[in-house]
């Protein structure tokens, strides 16, 4: 292992060095037994190429994530003998090493059978390699930020799978399909598609307002920022070198009035992937999204969630994958609407 790259996600790798064990390490395969001893974890086909805080997450489940980066830093996690850092890579028969852990730091998440059920309920699409989720509104995809856990941790516990990977993410507030990868080689076959945009994502919302255009492309730099409270936001700055091209193309399906108010139906089409996008890209021409606390809470609609739906999903090799308009954000249109196929 390496650490002479600097740059995030930098790889790091080399002939792993000996270790102070009386036993083979275990293979990161399987559940730790015994934390509060000294853990050494070879790194198997499955994680290889992982970065080592997203190899850690997965295998202390329940552990918050600012201890993990706690212990990274306080040199209590080390591959191949050698200090590491979150971001750096882990290679297949790097050891890791994993200094003993106060069992009160780890708690494995309480999933009850009620809620295990309707997760599994939410699966559209699943193979080999690929399963897909209708993910409610209000959950996160992962743990975190004081989250016991998420859909990722919730999908792990109730599924017994060893290697389930979240292959992107949505906010937690927005519903809808949530690719979640069963094999590594599927996984990296789908972020490589992600890099290369050969996935089209299609999303559905209903927004203030009525635009004048049935089609246009929102072409408008984003920039990544933070308030006094610590909470994340984004903003349109085409001035800040910063900030990252962006584009989302919106086509309206329907025009309508609800609390005697102008909104639409829109559908959202991400040309690219930043973090808010389509809430901000919205927001900025004037067509903030209903239910919207971040980017539109001056919003009259009395609406209560927001009204972003992860809709339909493009995958080369794969036929479309769809979920329907949930009922919360549907009970809002017209009852003579027809939503797009």
């Amino acid at each position: 292992m390496t650490n002479s790259k600097t740059t995030d996600d930098a790889p790091i790798h080399e002939a792993p060095a000996i270790f102070n064990s009386k036993t083979r390490p275990q293979s990161a395969d399987d559940e730790i037994s015994n934390f509060a001893r000294v853990n050494y974890l070879e790194v198997t086909r499955h994680q290889h190429d992982q970065r080592l805080d997203n190899f850690l997450l997965n295998r202390l489940k329940g552990m918050p994530k600012s201890h993990i980066y706690k212990m990274i830093r306080s040199d209590e996690v080390r591959v191949n003998n050698k200090r590491c850092k979150a971001h750096d890579r882990v290679q297949r028969e790097d050891v890791v090493r994993i200094a003993p852990i106060q069992l009160a730091t780890r708690e494995k998440p309480i999933i009850s059978t009620e809620f295990a059920n309707s997760l599994l309920a939410r699966v559209v699409y699943e193979d080999e390699g690929m399963l897909v989720l209708n993910k409610p509104s209000g959950i996160a995809v992962h743990g975190g930020s004081g989250l016991d856990f998420g859909v990722i941790e919730a999908m792990r516990e109730v599924t017994g799978k060893k290697y389930l990977e979240l292959v992107h993410r949505i906010d937690k507030d927005t519903s809808g399909l949530l690719m979640i990868s069963k094999k590594r080689s599927t996984l990296k076959a789908l972020q490589q598609h992600l890099v290369d945009k050969t996935i089209q994502k299609h999303y559905l919302c209903i927004a203030k307002g009525q635009p004048a255009l049935n089609e246009q492309r929102i072409d408008a730099p984003l920039l990544r920022y933070t308030l006094a409270n610590g909470e994340r936001r984004v903003k349109v700055d085409s001035q800040d070198p910063q900030a990252k091209d962006s584009q989302t193309d919106i086509i309206i399906h329907e025009r309508f009035m609800l609390a005697d108010q102008p909104v639409s139906l829109i559908e959202a089409k991400p040309l690219t992937g930043r973090t808010h996008q389509i809430r901000v890209h919205l927001a900025h021409i004037g067509h903030a999204i209903l239910g919207d606390d971040k980017y539109n809470v001056h919003d009259k609609s009395g609406v209560h969630r927001l009204c972003l739906h992860a809709w339909r999903l493009d995958i080369p090799g794969y036929k479309s994958i769809t979920a329907p308009l949930p009922e919360d954000m549907a009970d809002w249109l017209p009852e003579q609407s027809t939503l797009p196929d």
